[in-house]
């Protein structure tokens, strides 16, 4: 009786079980989806399922024929089968985040033991790596146990031998190759495995732009064919290991599996190559990674990094990222970011941030962000931002923003259009001020100046002379203003400029300041008239050197105030027209 009744529960759980609804798989292949097609286009039937999935292909153009027509009909079937139904199983896929990539691999792979060898703590495995439908061995195939992070690579005959130290109740091996379907072989003992930091391959967590890092300058010096045949052949296998050591790139404590194996600490004599970092890494020359870096990573030459980089990252020489970084970078040359910025950039010569970045960049000579920049740049020469600025922009000679909504100083300023503010001794902003003024004043006859800017803070370049036989002058300076906007034809301008008077002798100290306000009407488009008061405070030594026949004798009006020494102060005026 009991035993029929335990039967019937079982059979009642089972059944209950059977109708509830299967959970959604957090990975995309294991998806389950239903898909109705008929005469279809490859390329739409493939768009139903990544929306059916709520993931996105990623696939070569030239991989299958986008415009073929197809007919499928699955109800709730795991995503690879269906790939698997769609494309006759000579398609690979690989999950990557958001997205399955699909690659060929109508080739299939087997692994032939030769030898096995077991003794106390050692485990020796040798034999090839074989086409299926060909019979041929296939050189140059990646043979690795994933767990016990161990690989080679096949000779040109194919061979392979691995030996793995230590106690193990099994060794799993994987043999890859670029255009094959991955094949895996078990083979079994009676010792316990003891595998540590292991990842499974199948969260598939690869990150960073690994082909970027293989295929730079850097990358094909330094990285050997063996490891960039492994990362070809195993792209998307990433373990996680608490250590490693390596002198050069090729000489690692992981092997040619250094470039899959992301470390807590990384000590690389010369020079290391590994797939990321999550704690500290230095070398004495170089790091080279191929995903992302967090927290410390430093050399005495340079650090190139495919993926992210999230703390402080120095090199004596360059820092070159082709992700993000976000936090502190510093080089005595160059640091360069392919992406995105956050934080500190400081360089000998120069930064560079070729998307938006938020923060300081600090360089010799120049500083340049290729998108949108928020924050503040120092540099020796020029400062660069491409498109939207925010903040200040600090150079020895040039600055340039397509688009300034802060604060510009340097010799040259330029802009496309500008909200802010630019302060040098040209500022060129495209749709902002050009102005050409023409007028007189109480000491100079005959003037022109040449404002550039905005409304809000302009430049004064200007020069003006006396027409006169007896009392010639010749002056020029520079000068700021700033225009309150009545309306549309009425604007007041404050201006404060500094000039030098040439009255015969270059050695005389002959310097004017001008305070003025000038009312500005515009008659019309292009044409302005303006006046107003001025102050001017004069300091000359007129009374030790006189001024040469010819030229004014006496600057100061007799209506003027002493303010002390040879410092003199006057009401004057100031008239004239603008040609916009």
């Amino acid at each position: 009786m009991k035993l029929k009744i335990t039967l019937a529960l079982l059979l009642l759980v089972g059944y209950v079980k059977a109708q509830m609804p299967i959970p959604p798989s957090k990975y995309n292949l294991e998806k389950r989806v239903s898909i109705e097609a008929k005469d279809q286009q490859l390329s739409e039937v493939l768009n139903k399922i990544s929306k059916a999935g709520n993931f996105y292909f990623s696939y070569s153009g030239s991989l299958f024929k986008r415009d073929s027509l197809v007919n499928l009909s699955v109800k709730n079937a795991a995503v690879r089968e269906v790939l698997d139904k769609l494309f006759n199983h000579k398609v690979d896929y690989t999950e990557n985040g958001e997205y399955i990539i699909l690659r060929y691999a109508a080739n299939h792979l087997t692994i032939e033991p030769e030898n096995i060898t077991t003794a106390e703590k050692l485990y020796l495995i040798s034999g090839y790596v074989i086409d299926i439908e060909t019979g041929h061995k296939v050189k140059q195939a990646s043979v690795y146990e994933k767990r016990l992070l161990q690989s080679t690579l096949t000779d040109n005959e194919g061979y392979f031998r691995l030996k793995f130290k230590g106690e193990h109740q099994e060794v799993i091996l994987t043999a890859s190759k670029e255009s094959y379907r991955d094949t895996t072989l078990i083979f079994l003992s009676d010792i316990k495995i003891k595998p540590e930091g292991y990842n499974d391959p199948d969260a598939n967590k690869a990150n960073g732009r690994f082909g970027d890092i293989e295929n730079s300058g850097l990358g094909r010096f330094f990285i050997t064919s063996r490891q960039k045949i492994q990362s070809l052949n195993i792209p998307n296998f990433f373990a996680n290991t608490p250590f490693q050591a390596s002198l050069t790139p090729g000489l690692s404590s992981h092997g040619i599996m250094s470039s899959q194996v992301i470390n807590k600490l990384s000590i690389n004599v010369l020079g290391g190559y590994t797939a990321g970092t999550n704690g500290f890494e230095m070398a004495g020359l170089f790091n080279i990674t191929k995903g992302d870096v967090k927290k410390l990573q430093f050399a005495g030459l340079f650090n190139q990094v495919g993926g992210s980089v999230t703390g402080i990252q120095m090199a004596g020489l360059v820092n070159d990222v082709r992700g993000k970084t976000k936090g502190l970078q510093a080089a005595g040359l160059v640091n360069n970011v392919k992406a995105d910025a956050a934080g500190f950039q400081l360089a000998g010569i120069l930064n560079l941030a070729a998307k938006n970045m938020k923060g300081t960049q600090s360089a010799g000579i120049l500083n340049l962000v290729s998108k949108d920049f928020d924050g503040f740049q120092l540099a020796g020469i020029g400062n660069i931002g491409a498109k939207h600025v925010k903040g200040v922009q600090i150079a020895g000679i040039f600055n340039y923003a397509k688009k300034m909504d802060g604060f510009q100083f340097g010799l040259i300023n330029v802009a496309d259009t500008s909200s802010g503010y630019s302060l040098g001794l040209i500022n060129f902003i495209k749709n902002g001020y050009h102005k050409i003024s023409l007028y007189t004043n109480e000491i100079t006859n005959v003037n022109v100046s040449l404002k550039t800017g905005n409304a809000k803070l302009y430049t004064i370049l200007f020069a003006g002379l006396n027409l006169s036989n007896q009392e010639k002058i010749y002056t020029a300076g520079i000068g700021v203003g700033h225009d309150f906007i009545l309306n549309k034809r009425i604007a007041i301008g404050l201006e404060m400029t500094g000039q030098y008077l040439y009255l015969g002798d270059w050695n005389a100290d002959n310097l004017l300041n001008r305070f003025q306000s000038n009312i500005q009407f515009q008659l019309f488009k292009g044409l302005t008239v303006f006046g107003g008061p001025t102050y001017a405070i004069y300091t000359g030594n007129q009374h030790l050197n006189p001024s040469a026949p010819g030229y004014k004798q006496n600057i100061v009006p007799s209506h003027h105030t002493n303010l002390g020494g040879s410092t003199k102060g006057w009401l004057g005026f100031n008239a004239g027209i603008t040609i916009m």
